[in-house]
């Protein structure tokens, strides 16, 4: 579980992998057709600006040699000037609007792929890595792609399909010259060969550092409270600032191998453009019928064009090894396997009556490390199944195998007679009831928070509910009633309130098989005594399990399990397990004495 903290950076992957990119085209595909009417119309307007130097080298070598300086031929060369540049303004805009809206949908479907798929990832996923590692995936890392996706791939095919013209204007104008300008792609391809492998992993780096702030931030907020009453703030705020200067290190040192490229193509750019001077001032001297000065200020023109795109080419690789880091990580995500998911030969679940059996079941989480040991029991239509025992016993693995969170090792859980594992998680899950020691509030109104396992459900619905639990009279004073919004995890609400809230929710969900998990801890004594009627109600009809410590919650079960190191080692009613005296009594006497 070393995973499991804020300042345990993620294994790098240590070689280049051109499949993150196939897998990303999986993406783009739909949206090829923008893509390729894009392409076509930024290749049509680079192919337009690169006329200009042809008509700049036709003013020099012809209009003013052979004084052709009226306003009819500079009228026409600035006219046609005027309409090219006008025409790649608009050809530019329209561009930029479709790969735009292309790359944003990319990112959409990938992110949406990403959220779906960590919806089904088992609770023990969840369990060993800090929430805000799991976030800055989802929205840091994705959101990193935006620029790559809306520009960068579209450019980078115009800017090779410009490279290629651009080099074919340069042979028809001297050959010569273009042969010193290429002279100088060997030196770059050399400069990128030797960083591109410590580009890379220095992206990574940064990458792994800007996750372990991103989940000590999530930490810290979620437990600000603690912070506070422990007066940790100095402490909080220096490990802060270790984690933000490790991240601003770490992206200082991985941008510094970006900043390498753009220097050396200016370089490049001034020594051919120099060398090209020189040579043709030389053969201007001597008087070469094939050189001219037209041809020279064309020509250098053309230079600057020719390292332009390749300078894009380099941004673009850097951009694409700071993509990949990132698509690493977010295609690790969703290659997570689901443990947990249907079969292909599932069906759905028919209408529950409520009879749940476990068969001669084992579980383990880690191999080697039984959890629960031959598990067998039965508890019919309509029947309080109630489980104790101490902590670490087995007793919420239990209700979580009814819900199939996990799958079992060997044996079976059934309900009605059918094998969990041959239905339809959903089919399942949506005809049970879940209540949790820590009832979750999600940000909204009390009112949508009651509603949330049954939208359809009638404002009179939603206030009925909470009045059979006992929530209605507090909510009534809250100065919106109902309506009233609490923030995410219901931070105005008292721990009680929430579990009162989250008893409304469960009955107005009207599930066949209910499971509460510690579901009364945190509800007081004149509370709980006012919530018994409330609690029948929303047991009667209905199987349940209830997982309690407070054994006077549990005192009119049907049946009652005590479960140790995984087996369950007593099972009856309230009084039949007093009579024997055994681990049952010996707890209740225990609870009894306090």
């Amino acid at each position: 579980m070393a995973r499991n903290k804020y300042d345990v950076d993620e294994e790098l992957h240590k070689h280049f992998d051109l499949n993150q990119v196939k897998r990303l085209s999986h993406y783009i595909r739909p949206y090829a057709g923008k893509m390729i009417l894009s392409l076509i119309l930024r290749a049509t307007a680079s192919a337009a600006i690169l006329l200009l130097p042809i008509f700049m080298q036709q003013v020099i070598d012809d209009y003013i040699p052979m004084g052709k300086l009226g306003i009819p031929h500079i009228v026409r060369v600035s006219l046609l000037s005027l309409f090219l540049a006008v025409y790649v303004s608009i050809v530019i805009c329209i561009k930029t609007k479709l790969m735009f809206q292309s790359g944003q949908s990319i990112i959409r479907d990938l992110r949406a792929d990403l959220f779906d798929h960590l919806q089904k990832l088992p609770f023990d996923y969840y369990d060993s890595r800090p929430h805000g590692k799991i976030q800055v995936r989802l929205v840091n890392y994705i959101n990193n792609l935006s620029d790559l996706l809306s520009n960068g791939i579209v450019n980078t095919v115009v800017d090779l399909i410009s490279l290629v013209v651009i080099v074919g204007y340069m042979l028809y104008l001297d050959w010569r010259f273009t042969l010193v300008c290429l002279c100088g792609l060997p030196i770059l391809f050399g400069v990128v060969f030797l960083v591109k492998k410590q580009q890379r992993t220095a992206w990574q780096t940064a990458s792994n550092k800007q996750s372990n702030l991103n989940a000590y931030i999530a930490e810290s907020i979620n437990g600000i409270r603690v912070t506070q009453s422990f007066v940790r703030e100095e402490e909080n705020t220096g490990i802060f600032n270790r984690l933000s200067a490790n991240y601003r290190s770490a992206w200082l040192h991985a941008i510094k191998y970006n900043l390498i490229l753009p220097p050396s193509v200016d370089f490049l750019s001034v020594v051919t453009t120099s060398l090209v001077y020189v040579i043709g001032v030389q053969m201007l001297r001597g008087g070469s019928a094939a050189m001219s000065v037209g041809i020279i200020v064309a020509f250098t023109s053309y230079i600057s064009r020719f390292w332009t795109p390749i300078t894009n080419l380099g941004n673009f690789y850097n951009a694409l090894l700071t993509a990949i880091a990132y698509l690493e990580m977010i295609f690790e995500t969703i290659d997570e396997p689901v443990i947990v998911e249907d079969r292909e030969d599932a069906v759905e679940m028919p209408e529950i009556q409520g009879d749940v059996e476990f068969r001669d079941v084992c579980f383990s989480y880690e191999d080697g490390i039984p959890v629960l040991d031959h598990v067998s029991l039965k508890v019919e239509q309509g029947q309080t199944c109630a489980i104790v025992g101490p902590t670490g016993a087995g007793k919420t693995t239990i209700i979580n195998l009814i819900s199939r969170f996990y799958n079992v090792n060997s044996g079976g859980v059934y309900v009605d007679g059918i094998n969990v594992e041959a239905v339809t998680i959903r089919s399942l899950r949506k005809q049970m009831g879940v209540m949790l020691q820590d009832s979750f509030i999600f940000s909204g109104t009390i009112r949508d928070n009651i509603r949330y396992g049954n939208l359809e459900a009638s404002d009179e619905q939603v206030e009925n509910a909470a009045r059979i639990v006992c929530a209605h009279s507090f909510i009534e004073k809250m100065e919106a009633g109902y309506d009233t919004y609490v923030n995410e995890r219901g931070s105005r609400l008292s721990v009680g309130q929430r579990q009162l809230i989250s008893f409304a929710r469960a009955l107005l969900a009207d599930p066949a098989i209910l499971i509460l998990d510690e579901a009364t801890s945190s509800i007081d004594t004149e509370t709980e005594i006012a919530l018994q009627e409330g609690l029948q109600q929303l047991l009667k009809g209905r199987t349940s399990f209830i997982i309690a410590h407070r054994l006077s919650t549990i005192q009119n079960a049907d049946v009652i399990l005590y479960v140790d190191h995984g087996k369950i080692l007593e099972r009856g009613r309230h009084e039949e397990l007093l009579e024997k005296k055994g681990y049952y009594y010996q707890l209740y006497t225990a609870q009894r004495q306090q």
